[in-house]
């Protein structure tokens, strides 16, 4: 046998070399190879040996089947004790199923597990939750617990890193639910490379996976995300779990959002929406009430729009600040909304109307730190933008639903129904919307359609623009 060798690997896509590179040759990335240690060079197989042409058959289970002889499985879901985190995983835990959840340092992720493991072992069905941390000693998850108010509750806790001994106690406890904090920590004594490795965290998860599959066990993993904001580890990770889960907000700010990007079991663009307490995270099962709640009144640059996330119709405050610059190059600052979308939406203001924001500093946001990806915010974003060019209000009881088109035109957008009546209950007694979409539409008595089919009607109608 030769001596052994280092190896290093992409964390990206989990590309090998004998040595380091500044590129991945696989996947393109840069500076993303990292040393996995060393391994032991064999003697390469004979391609014409006998054990490379060894044929041996599968146990009967395993073999193929006919597509049309199999069975549905009815899978059993188990509430996690939050009706906003349910919502985003499709209704609750699946069987069987493994879930990562990432987020930033400090976000809240741990706080939010244990309050899961509290809601689900004071339960009044009988289920078993073993909570294994490789950061945290016993007594520091303790004195957590016993702040969150879930000290009693009957819940196995775990503090080991080796991913053999997680398994043997699996067996043991024979849990129905695992969480795992975090599966950068966690580590494979087989492997010579150090924990965190492109190598052990996929093997970790791997062996983590295979014991969900195999035992119906639901598994939580928490994952770690490098400064690009993406998860921690090897690419292949995110391909391997059943869904992926992002838990975001500011830490200076008490809101959270949890959103997924992938499931199996259900919709990718729900979100469940937290505020971080002393007593730990709380729902807010009404998210338009929140954004709305300290809205100012009689102040040029504030619309509020109408926007869907999932199957839920949020209404949102968007502001803008058109200020003069000192700058020959005008700055542009853009925050819950695509940069790329508010130049656009700049141009055609400049263009269609003639007002020369090329010649001020923009800043568009919208608050409560919730990003908006759609695009029937466009109208919205523009009344707000020429509210604080032109320093005239906008009424507080107006909101805005429509896409900008590049010829100013504004254009139709799907879901009007639900928008229109969530912006109805939040109490706004003028909408303005697509003609198209006001066709479709009944309103109770009280309530204003504008309809509208360039920005020229939007700025024209009487009562959307009034001096202060």
């Amino acid at each position: 046998m030769k001596s052994p060798k280092k190896i290093y690997t992409c964390s990206e896509c989990g590309y090998q070399s004998p040595k380091w590179l500044g590129k991945c040759p696989k996947c393109g990335q840069w500076n993303t190879f990292d040393e996995d240690g060393e391994i032991a060079e064999t003697e390469p197989k004979r391609m014409g040996g006998t054990a490379a042409n060894t044929v041996r058959a599968l146990p009967e289970e395993r073999q193929a089947k006919l597509y049309s002889t199999l069975t549905m499985p009815e899978y059993m879901r188990v509430t996690t004790g939050f009706g906003e985190l349910d919502r985003v995983l499709g209704g609750g835990l699946v069987t069987g199923s493994v879930v990562l959840l990432a987020g930033e340092p400090g976000i809240g992720k741990s706080t939010l597990l244990t309050q899961i493991c509290g809601c689900i072992s004071a339960d009044g069905e009988t289920r078993t939750v073993l909570y294994v941390s490789g950061e945290e000693s016993r007594s520091q998850l303790k004195l957590r617990a016993e702040r969150l108010g879930i000290g009693d509750v009957p819940l196995y806790v775990l503090t080991e890193c080796d991913i053999a001994g997680i398994i043997s106690e699996i067996d043991r406890v024979k849990p129905d639910i695992v969480i795992v904090d975090s599966i950068q920590t966690v580590y494979s004594s087989d492997l010579p490379s150090a924990a965190g490795s492109v190598t052990q965290v996929r093997e970790s998860a791997m062996r983590l996976i295979s014991a969900a599959k195999q035992n119906d066990i639901s598994i939580i993993i928490v994952g770690h995300v490098n400064k690009e904001g993406g998860i921690a580890g090897p690419k292949v990770l995110e391909h391997m779990v059943d869904c992926v889960l992002y838990f975001e907000g500011d830490r200076q700010s008490s809101y959270r959002i949890i959103r997924a990007q992938k499931n199996r079991f259900g919709s990718v663009s729900e979100i469940g929406v937290f505020e971080m307490e002393e007593s730990g995270l709380t729902e807010i099962p009404n998210p338009s009430e929140m954004l709305l709640s300290d809205r100012p009144e009689n102040s040029p640059g504030n619309c509020a729009v109408c926007v869907m996330e999932g199957t839920r119709p949020l209404v949102a405050e968007i502001q803008a600040l058109a200020a003069p610059t000192t700058f020959p190059s005008p700055r542009r600052t853009s925050g819950g909304v695509d940069y790329n979308r508010l130049c656009l939406i700049l141009a055609v203001l400049e263009k269609r109307l003639g007002l020369k924001f090329s010649a001020v500093d923009v800043y568009l946001n919208v608050v409560g730190g919730l990003r908006i990806d759609e695009t029937a915010c466009d109208l919205g974003a523009a009344l707000a933008l020429i509210s604080s060019f032109r320093d005239l209000v906008i009424p507080a009881d107006l909101c805005c639903i429509g896409e900008i088109g590049l010829s100013g035109e504004v254009r139709a957008v799907s879901n009007i129904m639900p928008r229109v009546s969530e912006a109805v209950k939040m109490g706004f007694k003028k909408i303005i919307l697509p003609s198209r979409n006001a066709k479709k539409i009944s309103v109770p008595e009280g309530v204003e359609l504008i309809p509208v089919s360039s920005i020229y009607g939007m700025i024209s109608a009487p009562g959307v623009l009034i001096k202060p």
